[in-house]
């Protein structure tokens, strides 16, 4: 592994993680539950994620290694803890790379209705497994000009839209504060990606420094967006007109009558979904690597491509693990059980920030705190707002745990 990233390229990654099947496809999910009040649930989900991103910010400082989460939890908590939460991280990710590629399909099937959805997001997964396989410096190289391009389109949708608003669709503002409160689990699963950068470290260039910073920078940039488009989107054609489609972005601002408007915010939609993908890939792969060189999963997922350097054992096992995901299962619950598995790692990450002696503290000790409040609250609302994704993440753990178990048997 080779130290390449700046600080732009690793606020890139984490950007590229953060903008994508969130703000372009489960916004639709977040308004059929909350109505216009969904503004509310992105600012509860974004304040959830700063206190949980401030630890990983003091955990990055401390130790800035191959794995992230996986790492800190088995350095400050357990042996246990660390394995089972780089196992949630990778059933969370994975998950999560197979809603984008759905999400990729969908935009572009709204454009080009003869392919087949599930089958042409099998085929992008493979593409930019592929991408990744080739070297992380050309990976986040085509991320920043992905994350530049579809931020430039989100800016698009806010100031073009903002000509047809109609505020009489953001009333009534609240109509359900359960509603509320329901939105807000999926929206979190929006912002899941600010501490992807983090299990790259090794691969970012002083990164006690840039890691930290970029985990910060990328979440505010996000919730600026965020907020912005979910507002205008409202405005433009109303909560259910939002709820009703698949690509959401597309139908509001198809709104205007503006056909060329629709195209450009369908590529937005396409750029924004490629680089979650591409960064999807890339997380699962280096958290899957770092395990496998402790002797935690098969020692071959740690093999290092002789001339790309990249652990190209680990890619192509979690490129094809997506493709095949996306061929079995709806985008709604792989949103719900990837947000199980998001809340349960970042629980444990707030749990090994406290953990942090004094001096390696770079915030108020009870901001962790905090964010174990909150991800476990969040993690009540899954319960009933779908109870097939809490399902599916503590089955999720169950397995986990046995592999564990075994091998420590072994």
């Amino acid at each position: 592994m080779k130290a390449t990233l700046g600080l732009f390229d690793a606020t890139a990654i984490s950007i590229g993680a953060i903008v994508g099947a969130g703000i372009f496809v489960v916004i639709g999910i977040a308004a059929g539950l909350a109505g216009p009040a969904m503004i509310i649930s992105i600012l509860i989900a974004a304040g959830v994620s700063l206190v949980t991103a401030l630890s990983f910010a003091e955990l990055a400082s401390w130790l800035p290694k191959e794995g992230g989460v996986y790492e800190f939890a088995h350095g400050l908590l357990s042996p246990y803890l660390g394995f089972i939460t780089g196992w949630m991280w990778m059933l969370s990710n994975t998950f999560t790379g197979a809603a984008v590629s759905l999400g990729f399909a969908y935009y572009f099937t709204a454009v080009v209705p003869a392919i087949p959805a599930p089958w042409l997001a099998a085929l992008v997964c493979l593409l930019f497994t592929y991408i990744n396989f080739i070297g992380v410096r050309r990976s986040a190289t085509l991320n920043n000009y992905l994350v530049v391009a579809k931020l430039s389109i989100l800016a698009f949708f806010v100031v073009f839209g903002l000509s047809h608003f109609k505020s009489e669709n953001l009333t009534p503002f609240v109509s359900s504060t359960t509603g509320v409160l329901y939105a807000t689990v999926f929206i979190f699963f929006a912002f899941g990606g600010f501490a992807r950068v983090a299990v790259v470290a090794e691969e970012v260039k002083d990164p006690r420094r840039n890691v930290p910073r970029a985990i910060l920078l990328s979440l505010l940039i996000s919730t600026i967006f965020y907020v912005l488009v979910g507002v205008v989107a409202v405005g433009l054609v109303g909560s259910s007109g939002l709820s009703s489609s698949k690509s959401p972005l597309t139908h509001a601002i198809d709104a205007t009558g503006a056909t060329w408007a629709t195209y450009v915010v369908s590529f937005g939609g396409l750029l924004a979904t490629a680089s979650v993908l591409l960064t999807s890939v890339l997380g699962v792969s280096r958290v899957a690597y770092s395990m496998a060189r402790r002797g935690e999963l098969p020692r071959a997922l740690s093999a290092v491509h002789g001339s790309h350097g990249t652990p190209y054992y680990s890619i192509w096992v979690v490129g094809g693990l997506m493709a095949s995901l996306v061929l079995l299962i709806d985008l709604e619950k792989v949103v719900a059980v990837s947000t199980f598995s998001l809340l349960f790692y970042y629980a444990v990450a707030n749990a090994a920030a406290l953990r942090l002696r004094p001096e390696s503290r770079l915030y108020h000790p009870g901001v962790p705190i905090v964010g174990i409040i909150a991800t476990f609250a969040l993690l009540v609302f899954i319960l009933f707002a779908s109870p097939q994704g809490w399902t599916l993440g503590v089955v999720g753990l169950a397995i986990g745990s046995v592999i564990y178990l075994a091998k420590k048997k072994r």
